[in-house]
């Protein structure tokens, strides 16, 4: 996959983290230095990774297994951020980007949630951190799983000595502001239920409404790196 130089210069990345950085602090208040801020790298180049770094974010998103692992194998491993992965999670990906991912958000099925406990117990890695993705609207587009299975996910990743951090939801595909607000409120209020602490929910276009309504982490892209290629 091919990746390309963001839209925008390193000094509008800067400016532009420097904004989302003042619409969280705007938004949270006090609790503003607990929001992890995720730059979405996905189709830039290495340099966005570096970009994300000097400006100040908290961690970087790619969604392709393919391109998550080019960029973490090129980076310096001392210097690049922490790496998120956020796209669709295929079972046989999983070895791949071992050792390379610091927090999987998107953990939405029983195979995943196994192939990564066995693939950690083998190599006797460090516990990883998990977000269980969870579909609020049950749209069948979307990746995720359904609300009521969101309880028995959670056990089973415990059981298998996983990390719940907490879950991780997208916003409706049809852009409702209400029901964008209510999604996030929904999600907000499962991780209350269960105990998690970790709400990522929000992107470029709606991580405003996410942090009004409890995210604690929000993916943002475009809004920082400009349009990317498709």
């Amino acid at each position: 996959m091919s990746s390309t130089t963001p839209s925008f210069s390193q000094e509008q990345v800067i400016h532009n983290v420097g904004v989302v950085r003042s619409h969280i602090a705007e938004i949270c208040g006090d609790a503003a230095q607990s929001v992890q801020l995720v730059a979405v790298t996905k189709n830039f180049g290495l340099e966005a990774w570096e970009w994300a770094r000097d400006a100040g974010c908290d961690a970087v998103g790619e969604n392709y297994a393919q391109e998550a692992l080019a960029k973490a194998l090129a980076a310096d491993s001392g210097k690049r951020l922490l790496l998120h992965f956020i796209g669709h999670l295929q079972s046989n990906k999983l070895a791949q980007l071992y050792g390379k991912v610091h927090t999987w958000q998107t953990i939405d099925r029983e195979s995943v949630i196994l192939g990564l406990a066995k693939l950690y117990a083998a190599h006797g890695g460090a516990v990883p951190s998990v977000l269980l993705q969870v579909n609020i609207a049950a749209e069948a587009q979307k990746s995720g799983c359904h609300p009521r299975d969101v309880a028995k996910l959670v056990e089973l990743a415990r059981l298998s000595q996983l990390h719940v951090g907490g879950l991780m939801a997208m916003g409706p595909t049809n852009g409702d502001l209400a029901e964008t607000r209510q999604t996030f409120r929904e999600t907000r209020k499962m991780c209350n239920e269960m105990g998690l602490l970790e709400c990522s929910a929000g992107m470029s276009h709606d991580y405003r409404i996410a942090l009004e309504e409890g995210a604690t982490m929000i993916r943002v892209g475009s809004a920082i790196f400009g349009e990317r290629p498709q």
